[in-house]
């Protein structure tokens, strides 16, 4: 696969280790972020540092790409406003992060105006994508997704050893390597809000059920009908051949055997946004969503009182994608 020089901002969590992924497959990558400490930790593992969006510019060749992996919200739009300044016609301009897709759809046609591509990227993985690759969710336009084809494809799992799907047509498709173009600019970003979404669903129904387990010891239950349930131990049988397994419930079962009363977690619950865009979009479309619209409220409920089905939620994030609490660190 070609080998390609692109640049990356942004090295919090999944930036560096995505840049670091890149670097373990043969690409060049040019880092920046707004802590100088970042870019020398990355510098030190084979990146090429800069120290300014001018900068980092100047040490690619045209065409150009600049993947972002920041915040979505206002840094997003002060970052793609200064890069259209140093950038050309024929350079891309990579969303990795979080973005709303409507914002998407607008800033693509802006930077249209100027000759610079714009993809939208959702990407999924956490702090473990390193190790397990990237799912990544593409929209914007051909060209600009086949050009960095050899960029998706490093970053993606591959096939792994994943069996295939039963009845599955082969084709040109990627999905099966864990990277697909989706669609037109913004398609990628709606496609990982919907992943998102069902996420906030799925670690609702994990929470419920084992609060539901560690409620079955309650008193105020006639003592034939009480039981002590070791939800580690659970946790652990369910990992093995269940129909519920899940990566969800493999790092639901690691963050129990770490902490079996999750002690070190008060149930806090935030949300990035992604949920609450899902539910926005299943009122635009008429679609009931009734699931994901009680876990995203679950969220909202989490903030005046905490249940140990909360601290399993805030376990799970913590796991995933090493997101602090609120009041402990930064606000996810």
């Amino acid at each position: 696969m070609q080998q390609m020089k692109i640049a990356m901002i942004g090295l919090g969590k999944m930036g560096a280790n995505m840049t670091r992924r890149l670097i373990n497959s043969g690409h060049e990558i040019v880092v920046y972020d707004l802590d100088p400490d970042n870019v020398t930790r990355l510098a030190a593992e084979g990146a090429e540092g800069a120290s300014s969006l001018k900068d980092l510019v100047s040490r690619l060749s045209a065409p150009r790409a600049v993947w972002m992996m920041i915040p979505a919200g206002e840094i997003v739009e002060k970052t793609i406003t200064a890069l259209a300044t140093v950038l050309e016609i024929g350079d891309t301009i990579i969303d990795g992060g979080n973005s709303y897709y409507k914002d998407d759809v607008r800033r693509a046609k802006l930077l249209k105006e100027q000759g610079i591509h714009f993809l939208d990227v959702g990407t999924s993985g956490g702090i473990w994508g390193i190790e397990r690759g990237y799912s990544l969710m593409i929209g914007g336009e051909k060209d600009p997704v086949q050009w960095l084809a050899p960029i998706f494809a490093a970053l993606a799992p591959g096939r792994g050893d994943i069996a295939a799907t039963p009845h599955r047509n082969d084709s040109a498709n990627t999905a099966e390597q864990g990277y697909l173009h989706c669609g037109a600019v913004g398609a990628g970003h709606f496609v990982k809000m919907i992943h998102n979404g069902i996420e906030y669903g799925l670690m609702q129904a994990y929470a419920e059920g084992f609060d539901i387990l560690r409620g079955a010891a309650s008193e105020s239950l006639p003592e034939a009908f009480r039981y002590h349930f070791e939800c580690s131990e659970i946790a652990e049988l369910w990992r093995r051949g269940s129909v519920i397994s899940s990566w969800l419930l493999d790092l639901t079962a690691q963050a129990l055997a770490e902490d079996p009363e999750l002690s070190g977690y008060s149930g806090y619950v935030t949300d990035s946004g992604e949920g609450r865009w899902t539910v926005q979009a299943a009122v635009e479309e008429a679609v009931s969503a009734e699931v994901l619209t009680a876990a995203l409220y679950a969220r909202f409920r989490s903030r005046q009182t905490h249940t140990f089905g909360e601290k399993m939620l805030s376990a799970m994030r913590q796991q995933f994608g090493g997101h602090e609490e609120a009041g402990k660190g930064e606000e996810v």
